[in-house]
């Protein structure tokens, strides 16, 4: 999982990258609108913590334009403005959920969960695809009931395969996923863990889409 950060506080920036990093979660942590990615490019990432009271601007006009210009990721609205119109105007701008300072980070963790669930119209944290099943919490996955020998490279693209089960996954983007903290992966390395995963799950659970990417199907 790769969580987009922009929040201008450096106490609050710095606590919640530690806190993501010590849940396995890896984060980009921004600090002004100016240096928000374009919509094509919030691909990368899986969920967005946005505060509302920036350097720059306002984190609820950066909401509105990243939503009218077609950004489907979860959004999740950060500030100490506590007040109902501000809640509102978050929400009705094309927020997912909204959390006000202070707040406990098992919290956010759980809200950043949910919203995840909601988009991808999963009802608990594990994924199901057919008789594969996806844990993320317990880094477990099996098929029919036996459990899988994964390395972590390939558990996490397992995982990003089974947030959209039978949709391509752009290879851009799981190239990009499966190395957040520094150069996405070059597409032949990509390839091999791709190619290890099917010998393990079964070839046929992997869809290749030439030019474009990969689809995770039930067997």
């Amino acid at each position: 999982m790769h969580i987009l950060i922009i929040e201008d506080d450096l106490d609050l920036g710095h606590g919640l990258q530690q806190a993501l990093k010590a849940e396995g979660i890896a984060s980009t942590w921004l600090r002004r609108a100016a240096d928000a990615p374009q919509p094509c490019d919030l691909h990368e990432y899986d969920c967005a913590l946005l505060d509302i009271a920036l350097p720059d601007g306002s984190g609820t006009d950066l909401l509105l334009r990243w939503r009218a210009e077609g950004a489907g990721l979860p959004i999740i609205m950060v500030t100490a403005r506590a007040g109902l119109d501000d809640r509102l105007a978050g929400l009705d701008g094309g927020a997912d959920d909204y959390i006000a300072k202070p707040f406990a980070v098992p919290e956010l963790l759980s809200r950043i969960r949910a919203v995840m669930r909601r988009y991808a119209q999963q009802a608990t944290d594990v994924w199901t695809v057919g008789d594969l099943v996806v844990e993320p919490r317990a880094h477990r996955a099996t098929v029919g009931g036996a459990e899988l020998d994964l390395s972590p490279r390939e558990f996490s693209l397992l995982l990003e395969l089974a947030k959209q089960p039978h949709a391509v996954v752009a290879k851009a983007a799981l190239a990009q996923r499966l190395a957040p903290h520094g150069e996405a992966l070059d597409f032949g390395a990509l390839e091999v863990h791709v190619s290890n995963l099917r010998r393990k799950i079964g070839a046929q659970r992997i869809r290749t889409v030439r030019g474009v990417g990969y689809m995770l199907c039930a067997a």
